[in-house]
């Protein structure tokens, strides 16, 4: 743990605030909701179920305990309801928004669906955090904003053509949040995303993350499916560094009004090859079947860029952030709830 993460953990532990975390049903909200309880925080939790599920917050109820839950609201509501998204934000300080349909593919295949979620709702959260004075809020934002700019490590003043309405879609709301930041002197943060991973990551349906979808595969000896040749590479970002960037970037906030945009991720790249063989790795041990378990090859996917890494100097120079895990070790840790997930 970074001396910043740690002081900023004992800083909320010592001085608890009101925390709105949207999506809070889903992968990566529901371990921002996890964090901020086990921290002592107050948390309202918001979501429409739509890609988050109850049984994720059961799980941090069970792991956090009663005394920790009884801080915890949760609203089963829509970002796209205004009225939602005011009652939400009652005596909130912070904001950790994580709703949005995510997926390239399925914005590709529904882009009204995508900008309604992905670009009007968060225009909503925008408009009531306004309102109610939120101390600063932190958005998800993602590496898809960079689309066909071909340079690497990727650096966040360096960004080309979005490749897929996803990718517009997040680029959209650096646009807004820039805009209120000017306008209304808010505090506002976007986090781009690659490629995060880890527990209570949805391993099922057309959209679902390569690693629970391959792990899922190989346990009931299929194939795995790769799109390509296996050469596309990722900055795969386990979930406990994306918490201590959200928490990072929302409680250390410059001295005046600004819209800030940092990459969340390791600055490595890891092909579709090398993950393969790194699950299998872990995997054989208690399964042997997997050594022999070779890919189905298919074409490569529209929307999808080739290669992806991140450059994180600017989030470590600001906020102190200090990745605790890389892929090796994030599989390590997460390996026994996908297993038992699968």
């Amino acid at each position: 743990m970074s001396d910043s993460y740690a002081q900023i953990c004992q800083e909320l532990t010592g001085r608890p605030r009101h925390w709105l975390v949207t999506g809070a049903a889903g992968f990566i909200g529901s371990h921002l909701c996890e964090q901020l309880l086990k921290l002592g925080q107050t948390v309202t939790g918001f979501d429409n179920l739509s890609t988050g599920f109850r049984k994720n917050l059961d799980e941090v109820q069970a792991i956090v305990g009663s005394k920790a839950w009884s801080r915890f609201r949760f609203i089963e509501g829509d970002i796209a309801d205004p009225d939602n998204c005011r009652n939400a934000l009652q005596g909130v300080r912070h904001v950790l928004h994580q709703a949005a349909l995510g997926s390239v593919p399925r914005s590709i295949e529904d882009p009204i669906g995508c900008h309604a979620a992905n670009v009007t709702g968060f225009l909503h959260v925008l408009a009531a955090a306004r309102e109610a004075r939120v101390e600063s809020l932190v958005y998800a934002s993602s590496s898809a904003v960079y689309g066909d700019h071909p340079a690497l490590p990727k650096l966040e003043d360096q960004i080309g053509e979005p490749l897929s309405p996803y990718g517009a879609s997040k680029f959209m709301d650096e646009i807004y949040a820039g805009v209120f930041a000017r306008c209304y002197g808010m505090q506002l943060t976007g986090l781009r995303y690659f490629n995060v991973f880890g527990p209570r990551q949805n391993p099922e349906g057309a959209y679902a993350a390569v690693i629970p979808k391959w792990i899922s595969s190989l346990l009931a000896n299929k194939p795995m499916l790769i799109n390509g040749d296996g050469e596309t590479s990722r900055d795969f970002c386990y979930i406990a560094n994306v918490v201590q960037a959200n928490l990072l970037a929302a409680v250390k906030s410059p001295e005046q009004p600004a819209h800030r945009v940092f990459n969340v991720a390791l600055n490595e790249r890891t092909t579709l090859n090398e993950l393969i063989q790194l699950l299998k790795d872990r995997l054989v041990k208690s399964h042997p079947s997997v050594k022999g378990i070779e890919p189905k090859r298919g074409p490569f996917r529209a929307g999808d860029v080739r290669h992806s890494q991140a450059d994180i100097s600017r989030i470590k120079e600001a906020l102190g952030y200090k990745p605790t895990h890389d892929i090796a070790a994030g599989l390590d840790e997460a390996l026994d709830w996908y297993v038992r997930n699968a």
